[in-house]
């Protein structure tokens, strides 16, 4: 039972400290779409997802105003659509079409994104994932709502090789087919190492094949709370300090709780789980850069930075975890670019590089997250980028992805603008020194000898 003291304090938190639900996401099997024939899976899919789907939107507005919670976004995750278009797609162009149903799925129903265009290659490839892999940039280029997102790689498969190499090609196919907008459909494109089946998350989520064939997966975010709460705890040691995540942490999990409980129950879905993750936003005062300067840090990036991210990490997943039996997806803190403006303020500066935030992700959520790099960056090097976070990803047993965005025209010193969530950017350096004869290779990295534990 809540009392007054706790309701108060929630609504200080939403009101004055930018605590919202970022995301009611609902996630929707799509594995009885299937057919050969592929007038039929895109009908399938556009009926199955406009029928679970068609009250998404309304009820979480209800939830809103009813319980005064904001919740920012209202999307949906489908099954991988690698293994639901396989049997029907013979080339790139046949998936393009699925992308275009989802998208006009997605308007119908009114949800802002949709995640799931997506394949899953981390020991090999099929012919259908290495299709849908190529028509990513045409994909994206010619829809609004689509996000896509591919596993490379696994704590229990090693990295393949191949499909890095792929991706690096087709990070940067997207960033020429959609130039016009600054490279934007880079955002909507995440590689991954150790994906999860649950993440609520725009722009890697997708419904994992063990899921039921709905369920509703919520995200919170919430990092001008622990900012907040920190401000009180100046001084003061690290007992304290981890004391003070946690319990803040604790609350604003209840309050995704609540909202995944109203959801499940006036939708007649399963709730799945809850994501606690500190999803910064360009607003000031919503920044988990600002949380690291808080903990006692110049500038992100200085030295000590990655220590105190851990702390930061781990506090608020034992915070979480307290407060619902059913915390998952990737949980924590993210360390986006564009999307925080402590993170952009310190890259101008020089505090931050992304060697720095390579290192960060070593202890984060998820990975190197919406940065921008000059356009003409080669295929080869954004592929070493992304098999040195597959590598973490791997050897540490979490999760990892990259979201680069190579903005076509632009280089070092120029900013970017995204607009809304995505924030802006300021165009990042990278290593000029060439990766090719090593991603190039071919074939798999195996995986660590810490991952035989059978």
């Amino acid at each position: 039972m809540l009392n007054m003291f706790e309701v108060i304090e929630t609504n200080n938190m939403i009101e004055q400290e930018k605590l919202d639900v970022r995301t009611i996401t609902l996630g929707i099997s799509l594995l009885d779409c299937c057919s050969s024939d592929l007038n039929e899976v895109n009908e399938k899919i556009y009926q199955k997802i406009t029928t679970l789907a068609k009250n998404l939107v309304s009820t979480g507005e209800e939830i809103e105003r009813e319980f005064g919670i904001p919740i920012v976004n209202k999307r949906i995750s489908v099954t991988p659509i690698s293994l639901v278009g396989g049997a029907a797609c013979r080339t790139p162009e046949d998936f393009v079409t699925i992308a275009e149903t989802l998208d006009r799925a997605a308007k119908e129903v009114g949800v802002n994104f949709l995640g799931g265009y997506s394949a899953l290659v981390s020991k090999g490839m099929t012919k259908a994932d290495e299709n849908l892999i190529r028509s990513i940039p045409q994909a994206l280029a010619c829809t609004e709502r689509v996000c896509s997102s591919v596993n490379v790689g696994s704590t229990k498969t090693g990295i393949n090789m191949d499909a890095v190499n792929l991706m690096g090609e087709m990070v940067k196919a997207t960033a020429e087919a959609t130039k016009d907008q600054d490279s934007l459909g880079c955002a909507k494109l995440v590689v991954f190492c150790n994906a999860p089946d649950d993440n609520p998350f725009m722009a890697g989520a997708f419904h994992g094949v063990t899921e039921a064939d709905a369920v509703i997966n919520v995200g919170v975010s919430g990092p001008g709370v622990v900012k907040v709460a920190l401000e009180k705890a100046r001084g003061q040691n690290f007992e304290v300090l981890c004391e003070t995540i946690k319990k803040t942490a604790f609350k604003i999990t209840r309050v995704g709780q609540l909202v995944a409980q109203e959801a499940s129950k006036r939708l007649g879905v399963p709730f799945g789980i809850i994501d606690l993750s500190l999803a910064p936003t360009p607003a000031v005062g919503d920044s988990v850069a600002e949380i690291l300067e808080e903990i006692g840090l110049e500038r992100v990036g200085a030295p000590g930075t990655t220590a105190a991210l851990a702390m930061l990490n781990d506090q608020v997943k034992k915070g979480g975890v307290m407060a619902s039996s059913y915390v998952g997806g990737l949980s924590g803190a993210f360390i986006p670019v564009s999307e925080d403006q402590g993170m952009i303020d310190a890259v101008s500066l020089g505090a931050l590089t992304i060697e720095k935030l390579e290192a960060m992700t070593c202890v984060c959520s998820v990975g190197l997250d919406m940065i921008a790099v000059p356009g003409d960056t080669p295929a080869t090097t954004i592929a070493g980028v992304i098999a040195d976070e597959a590598a973490i990803g791997m050897v540490n047993q979490k999760t990892t992805a990259v979201r680069i965005i190579p903005v076509i025209g632009k280089g070092v010193g120029d900013t970017v603008e995204f607009g809304g969530l995505l924030g802006y950017a300021p165009v990042m350096p990278v290593n000029t020194y060439s990766c090719e004869k090593f991603v190039t290779r071919g074939g798999r990295i195996p995986a660590p000898i810490h991952s035989f534990k059978n």
